[in-house]
C-alpha cells in the first residue's frame, strides 16, 4: 500500500477510467464535473438554509458568504488555512447514525453548515467545494479515502481527508479533521490511501479493497452534488 506522502493525483483518461471501474460512468451522468468558481446562487442558498435549518443555519452561511469575500483575494496558503479553520470549528465530529439515521451518508456543504454537526466525509466535501469557490481548480484538490491508524492501539477505520497538490507530482498537503492544522502528507504516517477522486476523476490503489470501494462511495457522491443542485449550487 503506498504512503500517503506518494499518493498521486489520477492520471486516467475518461476511457482508462471506465475501463478500471466498468460501468461506473465518469462526468454528469455521475455529477462529477468540472464546476466555475463562484457557482451558486445566495439567494436560492439563503431560502434553502432558512427552509431547513431556520435562523441558526443561516447565520452559519452568511459567514460561509464573508468568508469567501474574505479570502477571495488572498495566497493559497491563507485560503487553504482560512477554509480548513472555518469548517473544523463550525462542524462537530458525530457519526451518521447519530446525525442522519443512516450508516454512511454524505452531506452537502448546506446540510453540514446547517446540522452543525458531521463526519469526515462532510468535512472533506465541505472544504473541497469552498475552495473551488475559491477558483482552487479541481486538478489541485483530491479527496482522499484513507485507512487511519487511531491511538495507541493502532485501531484502524475508514476516513476521509482533502488532499492539496501544488502541482501533479507535488506530495499533497492534507486538510483534516482529526489533525486540525494543515501538514504535508509524510508527516501523516497514521493515514493509508487507498483512493481519491475529485470533481473530473478517480484514482483506485492496487489492493482489492481499493479497486472496490469507489463503486459504492461514488455513488454517494452524485446524491450530494443532486442534492447541492436543489439547494442552489449550480
Amino acid at each position: 500500500m503506498p504512503a500517503l506522502s506518494e499518493f498521486r493525483p489520477p492520471t486516467f483518461s475518461r476511457r482508462q477510467f471506465l475501463a478500471t471501474v466498468g460501468a461506473l460512468c465518469l462526468g454528469v451522468g455521475l455529477g462529477i464535473h468540472p464546476t466555475p468558481a463562484s457557482a451558486f446562487d445566495p439567494q436560492r442558498l439563503r431560502q434553502s438554509m432558512q427552509q431547513l435549518y431556520g435562523q441558526p443555519g443561516l447565520a452559519v452561511l452568511e459567514e460561509w458568504f464573508a468568508l469567501l469575500q474574505q479570502l477571495q483575494l488572498q495566497d493559497v496558503q491563507s485560503q487553504l488555512r482560512g477554509v480548513n479553520d472555518f469548517f473544523n470549528r463550525r462542524i462537530r465530529w458525530v457519526d451518521d447514525v447519530t446525525v442522519w439515521g443512516q450508516e454512511d451518508y454524505w452531506a452537502t456543504p448546506l446540510e453540514a453548515m446547517g446540522k452543525g454537526q458531521g463526519d469526515c466525509e462532510d468535512y472533506s466535501i465541505a472544504k473541497y467545494i469552498t475552495l473551488k469557490q475559491l477558483g482552487i481548480a479541481s486538478q489541485y484538490l483530491r479527496m482522499i479515502y484513507v485507512r487511519a491508524r487511531l491511538g495507541r492501539s493502532q485501531i484502524t477505520q475508514a476516513h476521509m481527508v482533502l488532499g492539496y497538490y501544488s502541482t501533479p507530482n507535488a506530495e499533497p498537503l492534507v486538510l483534516d479533521n482529526i489533525i486540525p492544522s494543515i501538514t504535508p502528507a509524510s508527516q501523516r504516517p497514521d493515514l493509508d490511501p487507498l483512493f481519491s477522486f475529485n470533481s473530473e476523476g478517480l484514482w483506485a490503489g492496487g489492493s482489492t479493497e481499493s479497486r472496490a470501494d469507489p463503486l459504492a462511495r461514488l455513488s454517494r457522491w452524485r446524491s450530494v452534488i443532486e442534492r447541492m443542485q436543489t439547494q442552489g449550487f449550480i
